[in-house]
């Protein structure tokens, strides 16, 4: 199973007239996130699922994309580790799942699939992290494929 975790893109500050869910997309984010849907899109396998957060931020993200998703509460603001783990059927879903979400989350799972412990993990607005599931010698195995900064593509 590859697990590929994107966190937002760059959105407005909030504040007290803008609820948390409706904040959107700088124009800095939205260039963030066609950079990655670009490099997404050379690489992603054909057959994948996209589950994105019910915020507008990460809607707007997903768009960018271009392929079919669905918005899902599992993997929302308030969303555990768990929650997303159970919401992309990790690590036995047989394809690939594209999450759109937000941190901490994000950086805690990365952080779980890693080191084997959940820690805040920081990861930047935009970045994706791309996880592999495999059995290697009868041994389950996690590799991290990629790490993009969307600064660096």
């Amino acid at each position: 199973m590859d697990l590929i975790l994107w966190r937002h893109a760059e959105a407005e500050d909030g504040d007290a007239t803008l609820l948390d869910h409706k904040r959107r997309l700088t124009p800095r984010g939205e260039k963030q996130a066609k950079k990655v849907a670009h490099w997404l899109h050379q690489n992603l396998p054909r057959k994948c699922h996209v589950l994105v957060s019910p915020t507008e931020r990460t809607q707007q993200t997903a768009n960018t994309l271009e392929l079919p998703y669905d918005i899902e509460k599992k993997v929302g603001v308030d969303a555990t580790v768990a929650d997303i783990l159970t919401a992309a059927n990790w690590p036995t879903n047989p394809g690939a799942v594209v999450i759109v979400g937000h941190q901490p989350t994000l950086g805690r799972i990365a952080a779980l699939l890693l080191s084997g412990t959940e820690a805040d993990w920081p990861m930047k607005k935009g970045a994706i992290w791309w996880f592999s599931s495999r059995m290697r010698e009868s041994e389950p195995q996690i590799v991290l494929r990629a790490a993009i900064n969307p600064d660096f593509l």
